[in-house]
């Protein structure tokens, strides 16, 4: 099949998952709550102890003694909550692609004169507009807040590239795992571990402010680089490694992802 009919078949995909989350906008209003309540959290409840335990260098104080202040604790947080925000996107593309799959609309697909990879990436774009909209959103309460940042327009670029490519991966990795649920249930439970690592990384608190094991596993989980490498973007100080470091786990989960739902979605049966 051309490349012209993979792309229009795509588009008609994605038209379909578009339409889905315009008549039931429930789904994705959930999905943007969840990490505005925990911004609203740990800012406003825990923000003040966390932001004055901050190192010097975290807060935005360098060349001072001490740590930061509740402003300066959302400063920190906030490449995290972004983080979280896609995560959550995500986990409801799980959902949604074990939906097809228990409604039996994705053999119905594959029994269609379309390119069979366009079912599927018809929910990753779907999934990947959704969390740019949801990002905005987020992005938006925080500067309510009192979210302040140095960063330039080409720092701003790299941070929106980088949250596309962190959502694009994401969402091929909850594919798989909504073509391998075995029912809407499962499909929202499996993919929990990308709300809950997060908070065994940097997202929160400094990993040098851990208990030795946990330092390592955090230092060397793949969403660490990633929200480090968001947060020096965002707040407009050099990514050094992170950045080459992000964008590596990102093009492996994003590759794994797409080889297993590939896998999975060709192993429907038609009938």
């Amino acid at each position: 099949m051309s490349a012209a009919y993979t792309v229009r078949d795509s588009a008609t995909m994605l038209r379909r998952n578009l339409l889905h989350i315009r008549r039931y906008p429930s789904l994705s209003i959930m999905l943007v709550a969840q990490p505005v309540l925990f911004l609203l959290l740990f800012v406003y409840v825990f923000g003040g102890t966390l932001g004055a335990g901050l190192p010097a260098e975290d807060a935005g104080l360098l060349g001072q003694a001490g740590g930061g202040d509740r402003g300066d604790y959302l400063e920190y947080i906030t490449p995290g909550i972004l983080f979280m925000t896609i995560a959550s996107v995500a986990l409801g593309t799980a959902i949604s692609t074990a939906t097809d799959m228990t409604k039996g609309i994705i053999a119905r697909f594959r029994t269609m004169n379309i390119a069979r990879v366009s079912v599927l990436t018809g929910h990753v774009l779907g999934a990947v507009i959704k969390t740019a909209g949801a990002v905005v959103i987020v992005t938006a309460f925080a500067f309510l807040l009192g979210f302040r940042s140095d960063a330039g327009p080409l720092d701003w670029l790299g941070a929106v590239g980088l949250l596309l490519l962190i959502a694009f991966s994401l969402t091929w990795l909850t594919v798989g795992m909504g073509l391998a649920a075995d029912s809407v249930e499962t499909a929202s439970n499996t993919p929990l571990f990308l709300m809950i690592l997060p908070f065994v990384s940097s997202s929160f608190v400094p990993t040098d402010a851990m208990p030795a094991g946990v330092r390592q596993f955090a230092e060397h989980q793949p969403f660490t680089p990633m929200i480090d490498t968001l947060r020096a973007l965002v707040t407009g100080t050099p990514t050094g490694s992170d950045l080459w470091l992000a964008i590596g786990w990102c093009a492996l989960i994003a590759l794994l992802g797409f080889l297993w739902s590939r896998r999975l979605f060709l192993r429907v049966p038609t009938k």
